[in-house]
């Protein structure tokens, strides 16, 4: 069977999950239950099949189940592409997180090769009208779907970028000391940057003529305080050296990747994302997610795996019935979470039903028939 799915997923002293394991069949995975059950742990779960720190962006020590601190194990059973994966990621105590594949110690960015994971939490809610921050967040991760590589750019700049910030801060002004930095900033943001716009551009292409009952978003890429933003690599390179007295004066870089922002137009009626409404926004971020799939579909040979928290719950009857049509169409595994199974009635036997209740701080979880 081809396609990206989980077959099998453990969960070992991971979050409210003493033990869980989960045999899924590809289908889209309906997971409900109260609030506070350990529902959202699974997603987080998954999420962490990915290159990361995952939904809730937790350090391996916030992961672990308490009162035990014995640490935490993720074992999954991965179909990619007519190839079969066993992964595992994990961390002790105290210690930075794991990842093996196929019994092989890999490095957390190997995951993104062999599987493609998106989501969509309601911390993202107020993705349009919040900080930059949490905007560039969000398209690096569309981006790392389509180039796993632009984790390692963004790392290897960000590491380089600390230094010449410490550099700053002490006020060195010798150029001799500033140029290796520079060098290493100019050329892993200027990749970061093409990844970025190739990203913008799959995106367009995506929900240009698609047919979908959510609203198309014109997004752009701009500098977070409007000032200039270089996306070649001398440009970034003479912007970074022409800067020094000005970042000197602030003791950190003043321009560069890290200051970019996404900007976003509610297409059919010409509206920022930030003017729209509550539901607008919302419509957007659906919209956008499924353009991630529906462009990995076609790149990458497969639909991502879809983490969707609580979307239904906002949404009425006839919109969760068109979200669940497109990821059925797309053939993708999403799992979604709810309240009760009625949020999920449009998806019938096309998708697998999963109940979580907790008992005396025990994540307890059962399949229902559908």
């Amino acid at each position: 069977m081809g396609g990206l799915f989980i077959e099998e997923l453990s969960l070992s002293h991971f979050r409210s999950h003493k033990a869980a394991r989960l045999e899924l069949d590809g289908r889209p995975v309906a997971i409900w239950g109260p609030n506070g059950a350990g529902k959202t742990n699974i997603l987080e779960a998954v999420s962490l099949l990915s290159p990361g720190r995952g939904l809730r962006r937790a350090s391996p020590d916030e992961i672990a189940r308490k009162p035990e601190g014995f640490g935490w194990k993720i074992r999954a059973d991965l179909h990619s592409l007519h190839q079969f994966h066993e992964v595992e990621t994990w961390a002790e105590p105290g210690n930075s997180r794991n990842v093996r594949i196929d019994g092989k110690a890999a490095a957390q960015v190997a995951l993104g090769r062999i599987a493609r994971v998106v989501w969509l939490i309601p911390a993202m809610d107020r993705l349009w009208i919040e900080g930059a921050e949490g905007r560039r967040r969000f398209l690096d991760r569309m981006v790392m779907s389509f180039e796993p590589r632009h984790a390692e750019a963004v790392l290897a700049y960000e590491k380089a970028m600390r230094e010449r910030n410490r550099l700053l801060k002490d006020m060195v002004r010798d150029a001799h000391w500033y140029g290796a930095l520079e060098a290493q900033m100019a050329e892993h943001g200027a990749a970061i940057m093409a990844h970025r716009i190739a990203t913008l551009t799959r995106l367009a292409e995506a929900q240009d003529g698609a047919e979908t009952a959510f609203p198309a978003a014109e997004l752009s890429l701009k500098a977070s305080d409007d000032m200039d933003l270089p996306a070649e690599t001398e440009a970034l390179l003479v912007a970074f050296r022409e800067g020094r007295s000005r970042d000197l004066a602030a003791g950190r870089t003043l321009i560069g990747p890290h200051r970019a922002d996404l900007g976003a137009v509610y297409t059919a009626k010409g509206v920022p994302a930030d003017q729209c409404s509550t539901g607008e926004q919302k419509a957007l971020l659906i919209s956008l997610i499924l353009a991630n799939g529906r462009a990995l579909a076609e790149d990458f040979g497969a639909a991502p795996i879809f983490l969707l928290d609580e979307v239904a719950a906002h949404l009425d009857a006839s919109r969760r019935a068109a979200l669940y049509d497109e990821i059925c169409a797309l053939g993708a595994q999403a799992f979604m979470t709810g309240t009760g199974p009625e949020l999920f009635a449009e998806l019938g036997t096309r998708a697998m039903q999963i109940e979580v209740r907790e008992d005396a701080g025990l994540s307890l979880i059962e399949e229902r028939v559908s």
